[in-house]
């Protein structure tokens, strides 16, 4: 059976799942609050004293900057995306010239892969996070940045082998440090391990960026461009099984994603049903849409991404286990979820759909629902036959 039994949702601990909902402190509405109230103090000034032409230049410069801040800050409050002083040091990188070098210095130096540091993004106590850079320009794939965290007790105990969970960011401009940072990965993995809640096991942060964040991929293979699901199921996955002591079958194998990344583990995992048994989407899509001419018209190419298109006659040489988690907030993606769980029982595949209250097409959901895509794999992971 290669461990495809009855899969059901998860029933988790309060205090994971309360913990899975928690804002971030640079999430929170005050935040924006605050900026929108200061402007609006600074445009009653500049309206007060508008025969004084210097407080009335500076006032409408002033107010124009509280303004986008209030702006910014609603946005990254409804989004979920920078949780904390660290992640906003690391978006800050990103960018170019001053921007950068300010997000240097808001840097504290302690985020480095490896560090045993709590929080957001960091490793949490025992685990280590490794960077697995694996470029591979004979698939168009210039650079790959693979987050691999491992779970407390890996360096000791050599003997024994892990279950392994991938991830894979969303489009445009993520990158596989999202899971760590606004997926909270490493915390949760942690919080759920010391809960009993699931078994140590291995989870990847890949890169499916091809050195271009800023374009749409949806974990292609392109016509003419980067060839990423050729990359992630012929170079990474092989790559952890080789430095790492992984159970290494598709039964203790897991993918998953969030929104363009969840698209792109439905996908993968559909054109991988050999190498992954269990799918863990979150945000799913199961249509290109507008992201279509990424593939440059290729019908034949449009017609084999799309499993609205292809899932609904699919053979399943092998048995797979799928969860879809989504936000209540976000009406289509309830409707999305429910279309793409049908068509797998109708082909005879497990498919089980989470709805988080109140949430939308958000890292928020993302990473309310990451808890219950963890523990859906470990289910699968436990009910396959163990292997030597």
């Amino acid at each position: 059976m290669d461990g495809h039994g009855l899969a059901t949702d998860p029933v988790l601990p309060g205090d994971i799942t309360a913990r899975a909902r928690d804002l971030g402190p640079l999430e929170s509405p005050l935040i924006w609050l605050a900026f929108a109230s200061a402007a609006v103090a600074v445009l009653a000034v500049v309206i007060a004293l508008a025969h004084r032409r210097r407080v009335r230049r500076w006032g409408f410069t002033a107010f124009g900057v509280l303004l986008l801040l209030a702006a910014v800050t609603a946005v990254n409050s409804y989004v979920g995306y920078v949780r904390t002083s660290d992640d906003l040091a690391r978006l800050l990188q990103r960018g170019p010239g001053v921007v950068n070098l300010a997000g240097r210095l808001l840097d504290d130096g302690k985020e480095a892969p490896s560090a045993p540091q709590a929080g957001a993004g960091k490793a949490a106590a025992g685990q280590r996070i490794d960077v697995l850079n694996l470029p591979d320009p004979a698939h168009g794939v210039p650079s790959g940045s693979n987050y691999v965290v491992l779970p407390p007790g890996y360096a000791a105990d050599t003997a024994r082998r892990y279950p392994v969970v991938y991830l894979i960011h969303g489009y445009p401009f993520g990158g596989p440090r999202d899971w760590l940072t606004s997926g909270d990965a490493p915390g949760t993995l942690l919080a759920l391990q010391q809960a009993g809640v699931i078994a140590p096991m291995i989870v990847v942060s890949v890169d499916l960026t091809a050195g271009n964040p800023a374009t749409d991929w949806e974990c292609l293979d392109v016509p003419g461009g980067p060839q990423l699901e050729t990359y992630l199921a012929r170079t990474v996955v092989p790559a952890i099984d080789q430095h790492y002591r992984t159970v290494a079958d598709r039964a203790h194998r897991a993918l998953g994603g969030m929104s363009g990344g969840g698209f792109g583990a439905l996908n993968i995992g559909l054109h991988h049903v050999d190498e992954f048994a269990t799918l863990l989407i979150a945000l799913p899509y199961d249509d290109l849409n507008d992201s279509v001419g990424v593939l440059n018209g290729n019908r034949a190419a449009i017609a084999a991404n799309t499993p609205r298109r292809y899932l609904p006659t699919m053979s399943f040489p092998a048995p797979i286990s799928v969860m879809l988690a989504v936000g209540t907030g976000a009406p289509t993606d309830v409707t999305t979820a429910h279309r793409i769980a049908d068509a797998l029982r109708a082909r005879g595949q497990e498919a089980v759909v989470h709805a988080e209250r109140g949430f939308n097409h958000t890292w928020h959901t993302a990473r309310a629902t990451l808890p219950y895509l963890l523990a859906f794999a470990d289910q699968n992971f436990r009910a396959a036959p163990a292997t030597s």
